[in-house]
């Protein structure tokens, strides 16, 4: 029998993961799928982003380590970026901000964590919520809040319930928004009250998940509550990445800015677990005009866009209306099962309140080649998560074979 840590029994499977090798095991057997998980931009990275890891393989700095935190002209460039395409300013306190590079935004929360959580130690997250940040607060040996939210708010966090659950024993927030798996923000009006609800809570951080802020198709652009409270900044994590801005997943580079001391913290661990991320990428990403992220994304905005408007016109048409809200950012749609005539055919009785959303999903996948992503990991019941990135012709052709599944009775 073999004996692993506790620690890893405790650790879910990513449910992404399983039902994506699926859909490719069904399309290498021959069968027509409509692959809706993707948790990535379909297209090349900017070429003269390719065109600066070219010019940077002649060069020997490129193949050797980099310092722990990063190059330290990088961190900066960073710092420069978060400052102007948020409006802030880093130089407006007594203390000093600081800078991390990690193997994209991931490792870079899995840091975050360990340095800042204690045993027993309470984080809140808002569901829906990524995957992965339950599976690291249990870790850690944190304790986790969730504050709910519904189709019938579009998503939106409910600010009453964090006033109930927010303590002296509450070590961190986690906030993401523009949101994985929701594809919604926060609105400036949300965001204003978050940060009057949390400003007396002086020894609570928030970690402010950023990855997706500059995937946002319609106006206006997300803002944080940071920018309408400015003392909040220095309890404040920002992290952010190439992942989805650049379309370069693969290429493995995150960051996080925050108190210096936080960024101390997360630099031993890495040291012990990681050392620095990858020479190459970071010497590239110097060359890179950051400035240039949203000419790059226009067409892909354009795309996600059309995409969305595709999803509401035939959920419509299907008598769907229930199961739609507007989708603003990232690339990503919830569909509630529980608003659609499929869900009978589950239910044992009026009142079950059984997650089916796995059974769902792999009928769905098997009956009509759609793969979609249950919803239970993300902390709703009955839901899937769809990405808007396919073509436009296979992305209807997708919503079509779903709307017959979801209304057939």
């Amino acid at each position: 029998m073999t004996n692993v840590s506790k620690r890893s029994e405790d650790i879910n499977e990513s449910i992404t993961l399983k039902l994506n090798a699926k859909a490719v095991a069904l399309a290498k057997e021959g069968q027509k799928v409509y692959n809706l998980t993707a948790g990535q931009l379909p297209y090349r990275p900017p070429k003269e982003l390719v065109e600066a890891i070219r010019g940077e393989l002649d060069f020997l700095k490129s193949f050797q380590y980099s310092p722990v935190a990063g190059d330290g002209e990088l961190l900066e460039k960073l710092i420069d970026y978060v400052e102007t395409s948020r409006s802030i300013s880093f130089e407006d306190y007594d203390h000093r901000f600081a800078a991390t590079v990690g193997n994209g935004g991931k490792h870079v929360l899995a840091n975050i964590f360990a340095a800042l959580v204690n045993p027993g130690d309470e984080v809140i997250v808002f569901a829906p919520y990524w995957i992965s940040y339950p599976q690291m607060i249990k870790l850690n040996r944190g304790v986790i809040k969730v504050v709910e939210a519904s189709i019938y708010n579009a998503f939106e966090p409910d600010l009453e319930k964090l006033k109930e659950l927010l303590s002296d024993k509450t070590k961190a927030i986690i906030l993401n928004s523009p949101n994985n798996p929701s594809g919604v923000f926060y609105n400036e009006k949300w965001m204003k009250s978050f940060a009057e609800i949390i400003k007396p809570f002086e020894n609570t951080y928030v970690i402010s998940d950023e990855i997706y802020y500059e995937l946002n198709y319609y106006d206006p652009r997300p803002t944080y509550f940071y920018q309408y409270d400015r003392e909040l900044l220095s309890r404040t994590i920002i992290v952010d990445g190439i992942s989805k801005s650049l379309a370069s997943t693969g290429l493995r580079l995150g960051y996080c800015i925050a108190h210096e001391d936080i960024i101390s913290a997360i630099k031993k661990i890495q040291g012990h677990t990681a050392s620095g991320s990858c020479s190459l990428i970071q010497r590239a990403l110097l060359r890179y005009n950051l400035n240039q992220i949203d000419e790059y994304l226009s067409p892909v905005k354009k795309h996600l866009r059309e995409n969305s408007l595709i999803l509401r016109e035939v959920l419509r048409e299907n008598q769907l209306e229930k199961c739609w809200y507007q989708v603003t950012s990232a690339f990503y749609f919830l569909m509630d099962f529980s608003s659609a005539p499929i869900i009978e055919k589950f239910k044992k009785s009026e009142d079950d309140q059984t997650d089916y959303s796995v059974q769902i999903c792999e009928q769905l996948l098997e009956e009509k080649g759609v793969a979609m992503v249950p919803s239970g990991d993300f902390g709703l019941p009955n839901c899937a998560r769809m990405s808007l990135v396919l073509p436009k012709d296979d992305f209807r052709d997708a919503i079509i074979a779903l709307s017959e599944f979801l209304t057939r009775e």
